[in-house]
């Protein structure tokens, strides 16, 4: 990966971060974090990837951000002083809820062994 492709991945991070946290009124005790920016090299598409807690309003926090997706990407594309802007594209990253699930088998397995 070009250093130019992590600047702009680490810049998309952080500005739609900063919209995210303006824009989008989350579930009552909801947190909506962007976890990774992956932007292919010809920046035609920015993948962005949100953990949401708790996972149960992961659903509901997706479909709000797929309905303002094109006022999130015009707000992105005042703030990015770049020729082209990559369209943006949000996914659910399962790496809490993965996380949880290997917590919760080591727990059994060391309830087994006391």
């Amino acid at each position: 990966m070009s250093q130019r492709i992590v600047q702009v991945n680490e810049l998309i991070k952080r500005e739609m971060s900063q919209i995210i946290s303006r824009e989008i009124e989350p579930p009552e005790g909801c947190l909506i974090t962007i976890t990774k920016v992956e932007t292919l090299p010809d920046l035609a598409e920015a993948k962005i990837w949100v953990s949401i807690f708790p996972i149960n309003k992961a659903k509901e926090v997706l479909e709000d951000l797929s309905k303002k997706i094109g006022n999130l990407q015009r707000l992105l594309n005042r703030r990015l002083v770049m020729r082209f802007v990559p369209r943006i594209k949000f996914l659910f990253d399962r790496t809490e809820e993965e996380t949880s699930q290997v917590e919760n088998i080591l727990r059994k397995i060391e309830k087994r062994e006391k």
